[in-house]
């Protein structure tokens, strides 16, 4: 990929010499240069030049030396890297140079053997420094779409050769879903469509990590999250009840810029499941979720429940009636279960 180096100095004959004794690299592309002056017309080839790699400058020269531009060229570009190469190459001069910023420092008269060496080793240093920068933005985003989980388990040392291992986990699902979504994008904009989900995806993303758990995937107005660990399930619950309230406390909020309040419908399960990695090794194409018959009878408990309703099953209700109130709502039968089952309304 050609490397474009600005070179700043006001000896005329210098820019000559520079396109003599790099014409091979020029001609295949390797390198790119262009000319300055003194620092002055220098940091406005940088402004007008944002893909400049490195600057070649030399100390002594009209309007702004070099040691000066070092400093500007700090504050402008951070990332763009100098290499002072100056005849008045004293222990003075090279302190102040490296003080200042300067990756390199090149005496004259120039050996165009050893500058060449130093650019490489310069242009070098700018890429590393480059796709750094590149991975901790690529990172940042990673975060926003990939859940905290996933990550570190992206850090385990077997990660590459354990793309598709799974542990059995004992744990709580709980599936969340904006009700009449559908009758909403139809007599709605599109943008207040798209305001009113993420309003409500915060509100329930912020009471799940609230509440020690992990938000698993986003399915078109649905979340589905997991919480593992100590009191999983009542942690589920008591993140439920606060998503339902705080839903019912922003609808005034609402009123001014919709005649739709959409409540959510949630359905709560606990049990064994297999949690890993789901999908295609060959394809790089993975799912870090759980799976099972509990996380199915979850959904299913979502599908049967009402506006603003949080239902669980009979054998989730013996387990939390001593801490929050339920009340009985009777036998449904779930699509693909061959019983019928008992479920109950957690009240609060």
């Amino acid at each position: 990929m050609k490397a474009k180096i600005l070179v700043v100095d006001d000896e005329p004959d210098l820019q000559l010499l520079i396109k003599q004794k790099f014409r091979r690299q020029i001609r295949e592309q390797q390198y790119d240069f262009i000319f300055a002056e003194n620092g002055e017309v220098a940091l406005r080839m940088i402004a007008e030049h944002p893909d400049v790699d490195m600057v070649l400058s030399d100390i002594n020269m009209p309007e702004m030396d070099g040691l000066t531009l070092l400093i500007k060229i700090g504050e402008v570009s951070p990332l763009l890297k100098s290499v002072i190469v100056s005849a008045y190459g004293d222990m003075e001069n090279i302190r102040t140079a490296m003080n200042r910023g300067a990756f390199d420092f090149v005496c004259k008269p120039i050996n165009f053997q050893d500058l060449e060496l130093t650019m490489e080793k310069t242009l070098k240093y700018v890429d590393q420094l480059k796709q750094t920068l590149k991975a901790v933005r690529e990172n940042d985003i990673l975060r926003m779409y990939v859940d905290s989980s996933v990550l570190q388990f992206m850090t385990k040392e077997a990660f590459e050769t354990s793309l598709t291992s799974s542990e059995n986990i004992e744990a709580t699902v709980v599936f969340m879903d904006m009700c009449g979504f559908t009758s909403i994008s139809e007599r709605e904009p599109a943008d207040q469509v798209v305001k009113l989900i993420n309003k409500y995806f915060d509100i329930m993303v912020k009471e799940i990590l609230a509440h020690g758990g992990l938000v698993d995937k986003f399915m078109g107005d649905a979340i589905m999250a997991v919480f593992k660990g100590e009191y999983h399930l009542d942690r589920a619950i008591e993140a439920s009840l606060a998503v339902r309230n705080q839903i019912n406390g922003f609808k005034e909020e609402l009123h001014t810029q919709t005649e739709y309040f959409p409540n959510v419908s949630i359905g709560i399960n606990s049990g064994e499941m297999v949690s890993g990695n789901i999908g295609s090794a060959t394809l790089r194409r993975l799912d870090y979720t759980v799976i099972g018959d509990a996380v199915n009878v979850a959904q299913r408990l979502q599908n049967a429940a009402g506006p603003g309703q949080i239902i669980v099953p009979e054998s989730a209700y013996h387990k939390i009636k001593e801490a929050f109130q339920c009340k009985l709502i009777g036998e449904v039968h779930l699509k693909n279960k061959r019983d019928a089952m008992q479920i109950y309304e957690v009240v609060e």
